[in-house]
Formats: C-alpha cells, sequence, structure tokens
C-alpha cells in the first residue's frame, strides 16, 4: 500500500422468577444501588435510559434518568441539583463543562451531533433497539454548539448522526431561532445555517433520501464542503432486500450522475459489506460491476459478521469465512484501483488543504476536502513548512499520487 495507508478498511437469565428484568438491567440496578448507597445523589444516563420506569421503580431517589448522547439533559440536571452562579465568564473550578463542550478531537475540528436514533430497520443493525426511533436537536441548539465550537477555534465541523438527512423528521421540520432569524429544522437549512459560520461543513452518514440532491448545489456553490458519506452497504436489489434496504442501485447510478454533473468536484465516500447471508457470487458480481460505474472516490468495506439482537443472524445460507475474506480481498482490490487512479488525476492541481500535523521532522500530515479526518487519505507536505501551524486552512499544489495519500508542495 502506498503511502503506509490502510486498505480501508434481549435475554432473560434462567431462574425462579421469569418477570426479572434482563441480566444486563439488572448490572445496571445494582450499580445504581451502589453508588446511591455512596452518596444518595444520582443521575442516571446512557443506553440503559430506555429502562427509565423499572430504574425510577427500584430507585425512586435517582435525581434524573435519561438516554444515551442527552448531553443537554444531562448538564440540565447537574444544574438543576447544583444551580449555576450568575457569572458572565467559564469558572473551570465550578461549571460542569466549557462554554464550547467537551472535546475529544483536536482544537480544529469537531463532530456536530445533530441527532440520534433511527427510523429505519435494516436487517444487521441494532441501533433503534439501543437509541430508539429519530430524535433531531432542535435547530437553535445545534447552531448554539457550532457557534461555540467556531468561536473556540473550530476550523471544520463534521456533521453527524445514525440518519442525517432525515434531520428534523420527527419535528415535522419545525421553525427555530437562532440569532433572531428564523430556520427551520431541516438539513439543508441547517446547512445554510452552518455556513455562514465561515468553516468548512462536512456530511457525514446521508441516507440516499431523493431530497439529498437540494444539498449538491450548495456545494456547487461554495457554500458547504463537497464531500458525501453515504452508506449504500450493497448493490445487489436481492441483498439490498435481505438488508432490508431500498432496492434502487440503478436509480443510485442516476442520481450519482446527477451529483457530478451540478458538482463535478464533488466526492463520494460510501462502505459496503460483503458476505451477507445468502450472498451468491453473482450478487457479489452485481457489486463489483455497480462500482465500476460508480468510481466511488472512498470507500470502506466490512466483512459480515453477526450481531447479538439483529434478524439477519436468522437469515439463512451464512457465507463461509473464507469466502468472505477472499470476497473481501476482490472487493478493496478494485477499491484500490479506482482511488488510484482518481489521485492521479489530481497531480498538477491546486487545492485547499487544512493542516492536521506537523512532525519533530516538519513534515505537515493534512487533509483536502474530499478527506474527513481517520478514515480517508492524507495530502502530506514535506518542504518549507516552518510557517504552518495545526489548523491552517492553505493552498497547496499536488505533485505526486499513491494509492490512498497525496503529496504537494506550497506555492513558491
Amino acid at each position: 500500500m502506498s503511502g503506509g495507508r490502510r486498505a480501508d478498511y434481549g435475554r432473560y437469565a434462567g431462574g425462579p422468577d421469569p418477570l426479572a428484568p434482563p441480566v444486563d438491567l439488572r448490572e445496571a440496578l445494582d450499580a445504581i444501588g451502589e453508588a446511591m448507597r455512596e452518596n444518595g445523589r444520582v443521575i442516571v444516563t446512557g443506553c440503559m435510559g430506555k429502562n427509565a420506569e423499572e430504574i425510577t421503580r427500584v430507585h425512586p431517589g435517582v435525581l434524573s434518568v435519561t438516554g444515551p448522547h442527552a448531553y443537554e439533559e444531562v448538564v440540565t440536571a447537574v444544574h438543576q441539583v447544583i444551580p449555576k452562579p450568575i457569572i458572565d465568564s467559564h469558572n473551570p473550578l465550578i461549571d460542569l463543562v466549557p462554554p464550547q463542550g467537551i472535546k475529544l478531537t483536536p482544537r480544529h475540528y469537531a463532530y456536530l451531533k445533530i441527532s440520534e436514533g433511527c427510523n429505519h430497520r435494516c436487517s444487521f443493525c441494532i441501533i433503534p433497539s439501543l437509541r430508539g426511533d429519530l430524535v433531531s436537536r432542535p435547530v437553535e441548539d445545534v447552531m448554539a454548539e457550532a457557534e461555540r465550537l467556531v468561536n473556540a477555534g473550530v476550523q471544520e465541523l463534521l456533521v453527524i448522526s445514525q440518519d442525517t438527512s432525515a434531520y428534523g423528521v420527527d419535528l415535522k421540520y419545525r421553525t427555530g431561532f437562532w440569532n433572531g432569524r428564523p430556520i427551520k429544522t431541516r438539513m439543508t437549512e441547517l446547512v445554510q445555517a452552518l455556513s455562514a459560520l465561515g468553516v468548512w461543513v462536512r456530511l457525514h452518514y446521508v441516507y440516499p433520501y431523493p431530497h439529498v440532491r437540494d444539498l449538491i448545489p450548495l456545494m456547487a456553490e461554495g457554500l458547504i464542503l463537497p464531500y458525501l458519506d453515504i452508506p449504500f452497504q450493497h448493490a445487489d436489489p436481492q441483498v439490498l432486500k435481505r438488508m432490508a434496504r431500498p432496492a434502487a442501485a440503478a436509480k443510485t447510478l442516476d442520481e450519482i450522475a446527477a451529483w457530478r454533473a451540478i458538482c463535478p468536484e464533488i466526492t463520494l465516500r460510501s462502505t459496503f459489506i460483503v458476505g451477507y447471508p445468502g450472498e451468491t457470487e453473482a450478487e457479489f458480481q452485481t457489486l463489483l460491476d455497480w462500482m465500476d460505474e460508480a468510481q466511488l472516490d472512498r470507500v470502506g468495506c466490512f466483512q459480515y459478521e453477526d450481531v447479538a439482537g439483529a434478524r439477519s443472524n436468522a437469515l439463512s445460507d451464512h457465507v463461509a469465512p473464507e469466502i468472505k475474506q477472499e470476497r473481501w480481498d476482490r472487493f478493496m482490490e478494485k477499491a484500490q484501483a479506482i482511488s488510484e487512479a482518481k489521485l492521479a488525476a489530481k497531480v498538477g492541481k491546486v487545492m485547499e488543504v487544512i493542516v492536521d500535523d506537523i512532525d519533530e521532522d516538519g513534515i505537515a500530515t493534512c487533509r483536502t476536502k474530499g478527506d474527513a479526518p481517520e478514515i480517508d487519505g492524507n495530502l502530506f507536505i514535506d518542504d518549507n513548512t516552518e510557517s504552518l501551524s495545526v489548523g491552517d486552512i492553505v493552498t497547496v499544489e499536488v505533485d505526486e499520487a499513491g494509492d490512498y495519500d497525496l503529496w504537494g508542495r506550497l506555492p513558491a
């Protein structure tokens, strides 16, 4: 591999009481009880929050019970118990989190989660059973968080959720307000508002609804990055049917062509599953043929594995491990060849990159607008980087390409 890149990739316990809660819930209840005995002031949050009635029945003294990723609710509960002092600035000795929130990413980029849960019922996925149906964050809350992040130095917002393009469906696209102006709780209006913050805006996990095409003109205008992360998962209609996903691979090719006609610079990333139960050699070949036509820029691939609680476990004709591995190898060989050709076409072009790191030898690791952190490729600059700092957005000329990475130089 060139450039050193990776190839990209409830049960009840037995016993006398048939009404006893599941083992994982009992363990959680025991942990809550232990915490209650320690100080009597406990806030419960996380995946077990969906069992709020059982938790409060066993431990009526808990202060609050919320579901996973309910950041605002948790902070609100804490401040109700420990009122926040009325001060104008952040006090690290008193405040729970700084104004921009807690970030585990580098200072110059941040993930912006806009919803939780999913309304789809893909047979291989257990997210809806763990996190429930789609729950969109109020648009004013999303914008307030984004503004805080940008004010704290973030140069790139990576918009994420389990189903980003469904944002606002559950709220019937309710109108919210940010800085005194109305904004509908809908993806197109949200990203237009985010673009006003003057930073890169990148969209992840975009389910291929028809209205996604409304985003492409915004990319062509430079309002958001020309990048779509769409998990197609497969291309054969029968496999997609067994996955309980829309079986419209041919129409997807038409959509891709339409997107590229509007925004030729668009980068398309996707993930796929090979060796899905019942996948025949002919069905796998359909996927390879589809890849030849789609010419996706960035691709990840997984070999199917059973997940506890997924409906796909019960499907017949599971594929043998050695066949899954062989298909994965063939798929990634094709994906790598497509990536290599697409990157080779970028040699000689001038493009903007964001600086992610500068090592002790002065080599700068950067990303183009077509590369998300951690999952896509990099662009390396190994000369005249003394003036660069992490988080800078600079213009480079590409002078070399590999299978997954680029190399470039700063203008003289």
